[in-house]
């Protein structure tokens, strides 16, 4: 027994001796830890691709790509460096662009929350957020069978289907769902069942939300605090809210319930405007199913010409107006704003009842603010105020909502250079004056920018965030009559409306009456002015055309622009480009 334990004992030591002896080469070490680094990466990248639908490798790279921007703008914008910055402005435009054209999903709507806002961005930022479209790959019908198995417990078609007909190729694909054509099974009486349009969530999207929204707001707060120094991290949880209220399907059924009982319920608007009916017997979290509509989009420039110069009256101005119409009600008067109308979510048919009227119809209504009515009494105070030329009015308001610069905002909303005059404080004899634009260098003009900037967000606590989808709504409905040279006076219908949703005590003192009278003057000259201005162009329009010399680019909406490329170079030293203005 005791030879044995002696034995075992003597064998361990040589063992131990033998390893002692003789180690492994460090490079054989180092290989081995290469190796399982390697075999766990590949273990993380394949479950995260298979399982994850890559939400974690997504969120590396924006990491990373964030990164570089850092980097590079702590390295390369300083003064002794100052003639490099435009190209430290297109290596960002072009890291930015591709980090969101990869990732696509919920990256490519933020992508196109820049683009629309780009006007006071760096030029290769307008240039490359222009083309940031909202298409996408088709995902395989096998990944939308899965869908509605999960979402209805059998497939779209087939003796037990959801439909009598389903097209399994999408006749639309975005980043975050795709459309179907399908075709209800008939009603009792009915010979053939109704035509439908079926949205369907890609599967991936629910599982990178959570997780790109996490990174987007790592990412707001890293350019906050550490890169840029400006306020922009206040709209994360807003914005964030909203993109999570995009994916929800259900919801946007009762928006367009709710947008339709709007429309009915107005005279004018219920002859103009159609809002396609929602199945909400097939709807889910994500599968809505709404009525087939046939017409022409509103991005099809050519076909809404030729539409409206056959059979349809009214031209070009019978497709905009009621379109104008339409978002300055929801903005002053119902509080119930659509903030996505680019031309894609538009429709224009012949009336049913009245082939020969146009019909506006309004597509995905995923995305809506609800405005406050004290907030909707203020917006539409602000309104009567820049239109009037009031400071007082604009200062007040503004103020409220923390933010500074009457004059920058007024022009901002109005999208036109605007000096307010009555109630204008005197100006400042002790302040310095700025050096001319012109003189600056590339980096002293990024500055003034960023001063500009900080000097307009004053307080963003109290800044009503709807502010951020209703300056985009209002871009994208000036980019859609632009896009039609021009065919209504945007300004004149947007004013009438913001005045119409005030409604004034006719019991008040006669002070009050007599100022609100006094007001309201203004405010009608004024809108005669921009009227005259508008005929004025429509005129020269007609001239050019009359003399075969064309007429695109000649439109009222396109002298706004101008002068907008004009005030952003004169107060931001920003060279704007057409890009930023094709809404």
């Amino acid at each position: 027994m005791l030879l044995g334990r002696t034995w075992r004992a003597g064998l361990r030591f040589s063992r131990n001796s033998s390893t002692t002896a003789t180690p492994r080469p460090r490079w054989q070490r180092y290989l081995r830890r290469v190796g399982f680094m390697g075999v766990g990466v590949g273990v993380v990248y394949t479950v995260d691709r298979n399982y994850n639908a890559s939400a974690l490798g997504r969120n590396l790279r924006t990491l990373w790509a964030c990164a570089l921007i850092t980097a590079d703008y702590k390295l390369n914008f300083t003064p002794e460096k100052s003639d490099q910055i435009p190209q430290l402005h297109e290596r960002v435009a072009e890291v930015m662009f591709n980090l969101f054209t990869s990732n696509g999903g919920l990256y490519i709507k933020i992508g196109q929350a820049i683009g629309a806002n780009a006007a006071f961005l760096p030029r290769p930022v307008q240039v490359k957020f222009g083309t940031l479209f909202d298409d996408a790959p088709q995902i395989p019908y096998s990944d939308i069978l899965s869908v509605f198995k999960s979402e209805f417990g059998r497939p779209p078609d087939g003796p037990d289907g959801v439909f009598e007909f389903f097209d399994e190729k999408a006749i639309a694909s975005a980043s975050i769902a795709q459309v179907h054509k399908a075709r209800l099974r008939p009603e009792p009486g009915e010979t053939e069942g109704q035509w439908v349009a079926v949205k369907i969530q890609k599967p991936d999207v629910a599982k990178q939300t959570e997780w790109d929204l996490g990174v987007y707001r790592i990412v707001m707060w890293l350019f906050e605090k550490v890169a840029f120094d400006l306020p922009v991290y206040f709209v994360v949880d807003f914005i964030s809210e909203h993109l999570r209220r995009e994916l929800d399907f259900e919801l946007e059924a009762n928006n367009a319930r709710r947008t339709a009982e709007f429309v009915a319920a107005d005279p004018d608007l219920s002859q103009t405007v159609y809002i396609p009916r929602v199945y909400l017997e097939l709807t889910t979290k994500r599968v809505m199913t709404a009525e087939w509509i046939d017409g022409v989009r509103l991005s099809d420039r050519q076909g809404i010409l030729r539409l409206v110069g056959g059979a349809l009256h009214g031209g070009a101005r019978g497709v905009m107006e009621p379109m104008v119409e339409l978002f300055s009600a929801q903005m002053f008067r119902w509080g119930w704003v659509h903030c996505d109308p680019h031309p894609g979510n538009v429709l224009i048919r012949p009336h049913p009842q009245r082939p020969s009227r146009p019909q506006l119809v309004l597509l995905d209504h995923g995305l809506y603010v609800q405005l406050t009515e004290d907030f909707r009494r203020d917006w539409c105070s602000i309104w009567e105020g820049m239109l009037a030329g009031e400071w007082s009015v604009v200062e007040r308001v503004t103020r409220k909502w923390g933010v500074g610069m009457p004059d920058l905002f007024a022009s901002a909303v109005l999208m036109r250079p605007t000096r307010l005059g009555r109630g204008r404080p005197p100006p400042d004899p002790t302040k310095p004056k700025r050096k001319p634009i012109d003189e600056m260098t590339n980096y002293e003009r990024s500055v003034m920018m960023k001063a500009q900037l900080k000097g307009f967000l004053l307080d963003t606590d109290r800044m009503p965030k709807v502010l951020i989808f209703l300056l985009r709504n209002m871009r994208m409905v000036q980019g859609n009559n632009q896009a039609l040279n021009s065919p209504v006076n945007r300004i004149k219908i947007t004013g009438f409306a913001a005045s119409r949703g005030l409604t004034r005590d006719r019991n008040a003192a006669l002070r009050v009456r007599l100022y609100d009278y006094w007001h309201y003057t203004r405010f009608r000259m004024f809108m005669f002015s921009i009227d005259v201005v508008f005929w004025l162009s429509k005129a020269r329009q007609w001239t050019w055309r009359w003399l075969g010399m064309g007429a695109v680019g000649l439109g009222f909406e396109d002298e706004i622009e101008r002068s907008v490329r004009g005030l952003a170079k004169s107060s931001f030293g920003v060279d704007v480009g057409p890009e930023a203005f094709q809404g």
